[in-house]
């Protein structure tokens, strides 16, 4: 293992795998400045205010325009746009407070403010920049983004939608049909992919009152209904050359870019609503009396209730960090002369792997902590007449777009292996350190220090993660596998760096947090962070033993099984003692308080 330097950028996407990173490196959100403090107050007031509004389809239109007026909308534009400028935690901080109670607003804000107007700052020409990004900013003109089509989801580059060049070379014309598209009810501007020539996948900028362009009924949707989802009809649509976004045949490079921010952001969104979640399950379970006492007394509550908050606080977590990498990374490439949709662009692009681990696990732990709540909520749980309904309905599309999460899983595995062949980023090394490391007596001692054995099991689940990995990789290279045909070999390598780099995320910030102060809660918190990696000990010997035994057998496998084993020795924790104690604490505030 390499030792990182505090200098951000040194640090490339994926390195966490092979760097060991220190607590000061990272951004927690107990670092919020008085300026974040009063954008994250402002952003939560005006959510609270609009309240039930924000799942109200009819709504959508005015809260847009409300969030325009407070600068919310172009918070992370470029004053020359009509944007704030803000960094990118304070705009994490936006997402956050959106997500706790946005409803259905949360797909409209992100909708808009992501795929609808970043592929214009990071692909748009001049012209293009300054003729829409300044009404995007100010809510005057709402965006929608048209990539899907009927017979092409997470295959885009399948699109069927064409757009031909006329006789006198000053219009293309589009001819296609674009479904799921959100906000298109009410957009003025939509970003469109189409087919020039039938094979150069090219973005447009169209606007929505062109001649031939049409929309078909809002979709019934098992959730976000507040959200305005139709069809989007396109019938010989004229769209100015100077309209094409990007360049012709490099549509592509659009299309996945602007996801990555995108993936992020609906991740930090999932976190709040999480929260919120959690609040609820806490406050019902104190209010509900069975058998003559609050169900929030019994043993089996308060495992559910601690766990979601566990979840939360891991999350949030590794939010916060990744969101801090890319701002970073942003202002090193401003301080080497590249513009600032450039450097927000290529710092984006950088931090895609961990974009995508955001995305998953938020998205999935979002899940987990709605089930509960039904749960915790009983019978009521499925009535309408309380919260946790809706809320079910509308947490399940996050799995689905911005890419699936089993679409995203491969690309976190392909992106960091591609890295690795291209000399970006040192696995080699580490790996072959890792597998001399089997042939060595373990290493027996007894870490010190309050969290000694979670730094020690830290470092170990990277190596078990470069064991894995650099098995299959080396099967690959023997010609003996082909990863791109073994996508459960790939998902479980992901699920591998996910659940390391929330673990590492969770430890870095406690350990920042206890070094500064020692809160009347530091048994808490030290629970909190026992728990996760008791859990996540035995999680990963099952990811590490299934990836394996799909490739290895024999005296191999046994080698690869002895290393997981050495690699997966977190001593066992009381847990249920330590997840009552969070409980507790949960229940004693009777909300979300980590």
């Amino acid at each position: 293992m390499t030792t990182a330097t505090i200098e951000t950028a040194k640090i490339k996407g994926g390195s966490f795998l092979v760097d060991e990173v220190k607590p000061e490196q990272i951004y927690v959100p107990e670092d919020i400045t008085e300026e974040q403090r009063m954008i994250r107050d402002m952003t939560r007031q005006f959510v609270k205010a609009e309240g039930e509004r924000m799942h109200r389809l009819d709504a959508q239109v005015d809260l847009m325009e409300k969030a325009g007026e407070l600068g919310l909308l172009g918070a992370h534009m470029p004053q020359q746009y009509g944007g704030m400028e803000l960094d990118a935690n304070s705009n994490s901080f936006i997402a956050e407070e959106i997500g706790y109670g946005g409803g259905s607003f949360n797909t409209t804000f992100a909708a808009h403010t992501g795929i609808g107007m970043l592929p214009i700052l990071y692909f748009g020409t001049q012209e293009q920049k300054e003729k829409y990004l300044p009404k995007l900013s100010s809510g005057e003109w709402k965006a929608a983004y048209c990539l899907t089509e009927p017979g092409s989801g997470s295959d885009a580059l399948a699109a069927k939608t064409q757009a031909v060049l006329n006789k006198d070379k000053t219009h293309y014309v589009l001819n296609g049909q674009k479904m799921w598209i959100s906000n298109a009810g009410f957009a003025d501007l939509f970003i469109v992919f189409a087919q020039i020539d039938g094979n150069k996948f090219t973005g447009f900028v169209v606007e929505a009152d062109r001649n031939g362009l049409t929309l078909g009924a809002e979709e019934k949707k098992l959730g976000i209904k507040g959200s305005s989802t139709r069809q989007v009809f396109l019938e010989n649509v004229e769209i100015p050359v100077e309209n094409v976004l990007g360049e012709i045949g490099k549509g592509h490079l659009i299309a996945f870019n602007v996801l990555n921010i995108g993936r992020f952001k609906l991740g930090n969104m999932a976190m709040g609503g999480a929260k919120s979640a959690c609040s609820l399950s806490i406050q019902y379970a104190n209010e509900r009396v069975q058998f003559g006492k609050p169900i929030s007394s019994f043993g089996a509550i308060k495992h559910k209730l601690a766990q979601q908050a566990i979840l939360i606080y891991a999350l949030e977590s590794a939010v916060y960090r990744v969101s801090d990498l890319l701002q970073k990374q942003k202002e090193h490439l401003l301080s080497e002369g590249l513009s600032i949709e450039e450097a927000m662009l290529q710092a984006a692009e950088e931090s895609a792997i961990e974009c995508a681990f955001i995305k998953i696990a938020g998205s999935e732990y979002l899940d987990f902590v709605i089930d509960e709540m039904v749960q915790i909520h009983g019978g009521n749980g499925f009535s309408e007449e309380y919260p946790a309904a809706r809320a079910y309905r509308d947490q399940r599309i996050n799995r689905i777009y911005e890419g699936t999460n089993e679409i995203n899983r491969m690309l976190i595995v392909n992106m960091l292996l591609k890295r690795a062949t291209k000399g970006e980023l040192d696995m080699v090394g580490p790996a072959w350190e890792v597998q001399k490391e089997l042939t060595r007596m373990p290493d027996m001692s007894n870490p010190e220090g309050s969290y000694g054995h979670e730094l020690k099991a830290v470092k170990h689940f990277k190596k078990l993660a470069l064991l894995v990995l650099g098995a299959a990789a080396k099967k690959q290279m023997d010609g003996e596998l082909d990863l791109r045909e073994e996508q459960e070999i790939l998902m479980n390598g992901a699920d591998l760096l996910i659940d390391i780099f929330l673990a590492e995320s969770l430890l870095l910030r406690v350990i920042k947090l206890m070094d500064r102060e020692q809160p009347a809660s530091k048994d808490v918190y030290e629970a909190v962070v026992k728990v996760y990696f008791h859990d996540l000990n035995a999680r990963l010997a099952k990811i590490a033993l299934d990836a394996l035994s799909s490739f290895a057998s024999g005296d191999l496998l046994k080698t690869f099984q002895m290393g997981v084993k050495r690699f997966t020795n977190y001593p066992l924790r009381n847990v249920k003692s330590m997840r009552r104690m969070v409980a507790d604490h949960l229940i004693k505030d009777n909300t979300y308080n980590l």
